[in-house]
């Protein structure tokens, strides 16, 4: 494991960027500091117990490509975050979520290395105080940490996670009365698919907008002014608001500052149509972000790391 190789000292003193898949960060500028990416393969089912069976997959595996691994061999539980790029390892540190499922659902815990100290530990979910697109990787061990493996607990009592209307829409226009976890990856494949741009055809860091979780009284108050409001109730009583509506009544959707421009299917998602700078992306979601809070009075957040 070359980086256990006194990392403290290698690294005293100087800027790094852990680089996984690269497909969540918005580069505005050369990077003045040392790059590791994280290229590490390897997934193995590691024990069970009654409830679950437990896999590990190196922090470089592609996050597809181990998802369909885990369906091939007939374990559920991650089947609603099918196709979201990215690696393995940068999986837990933005809590990937998508349908209805987050990571943490079946996270179990993670090899850590602690690029001050050089030592290598095990953290669990709690100890990763996962949170909506957040970690403890993006506050107190941001810059810190590198996740070398992660190991998931996947569920023998698999239930299909069906909350998301999209989703349930999708299973019954195939009907798929009885769905199972493979049946789930393949509508959520299709969905997406349908959505979303391909980064290899399209230049984009997919989502480029966090929800905005609101105070129930603001949400009441959105809701009498725009009817069409779209809004999640959370179990602590506050609401998260689609950013995605929020944006497209901006009338942001299909539009273009020079080659940076608000993809035509889907408001959340920035592109690059050909020719933007990372500043040039930047500043579009800065004017999406002052529109959305001028009319709507809500701040919305990047989801990429800005670097």
């Amino acid at each position: 494991m070359l980086l256990k190789v006194n990392a403290s000292a290698e690294l005293a003193g100087l800027p790094r960027l852990v680089l996984g898949g690269g497909s969540n960060i918005l580069l505005t500028g050369d990077f003045a500091g040392v790059v590791l990416h994280m290229c590490m393969k390897g997934i193995a089912i590691t024990g069970e117990d009654d409830h679950a069976t437990y896999v590990k997959a190196a922090s470089g595996e592609n996050w597809h490509q181990f998802v369909l691994w885990t369906l091939a061999h007939g374990l559920g539980g991650l089947e609603n975050l099918s196709l979201i790029p990215g690696s393995v390892g940068a999986a837990p540190i933005q809590n990937i979520g998508a349908y209805g499922a987050e990571l943490k659902d079946c996270f179990h815990c993670a090899t850590v290395l602690d690029l001050e100290s050089g030592e290598v530990s095990s953290l669990d979910k709690a100890a990763c105080a996962f949170g909506y697109r957040d970690s403890v990787f993006k506050q107190a061990l941001r810059g810190r940490a590198v996740i070398l493996d992660v190991t998931f607990a996947l569920p023998k009592q698999w239930q299909p996670n069906l909350r998301y209307a999209e989703l349930s829409q999708e299973l019954a226009a195939r009907r798929l009365d009885h769905p199972g976890a493979a049946d789930i990856s393949n509508a959520v494949i299709a969905i997406r698919s349908r959505k979303l741009p391909d980064p290899a055809v399209i230049g984009n860091a997919g989502s480029f907008f966090k929800n905005p979780v609101v105070p129930a009284q603001q949400r009441h108050a959105l809701l009498e002014r725009y009817p069409q409001l779209v809004s999640y109730a959370q179990p602590d009583g506050s609401y998260k608001l689609a950013a995605g509506w929020l944006i497209e009544q901006c009338g942001w959707k299909g539009k273009s500052l020079g080659a940076a421009g608000v993809y035509e299917k889907q408001a959340l998602v920035l592109v690059n149509r050909g020719g933007a700078s990372g500043q040039d992306m930047l500043n579009l979601a800065r004017k999406i972000q002052e529109d959305v809070q001028a009319r709507f009075g809500v701040q919305i957040e990047p989801e990429p790391v800005i670097v």
